[in-house]
């Protein structure tokens, strides 16, 4: 949440979606919907790399290593929809 992390990350051309802390006298404005999204993004990279194969990538092409990327997906999409139902 550091001014110099921001400005840095400005500098660079990225929008930083940092949420701003409790205490800080000025706070910073935040998209906090893209900050969930953001959120939702990172967890579905930690839920694909639980899967061995996908967090080791012991496949030798980019096309099967894809297809089992496509597999575990579905997998966990799968799951996610058929609890909710």
């Amino acid at each position: 949440d550091g001014d110099a992390v921001r400005e840095d990350l400005l500098c660079r051309g990225i929008l930083p979606i940092i949420p701003p802390k409790a205490n800080r006298r000025e706070p910073s404005a935040c998209d906090f919907r893209r900050y969930r999204d953001r959120n939702h993004v990172e967890r579905l990279f930690n839920r694909l790399k639980q899967s061995r194969r996908i967090a080791t990538r012991y496949d030798k092409t980019a096309t099967s290593f894809l297809g089992f990327l496509s597999l575990a997906a579905a997998k966990l999409w799968i799951t996610d929809y058929v609890n909710r139902a």
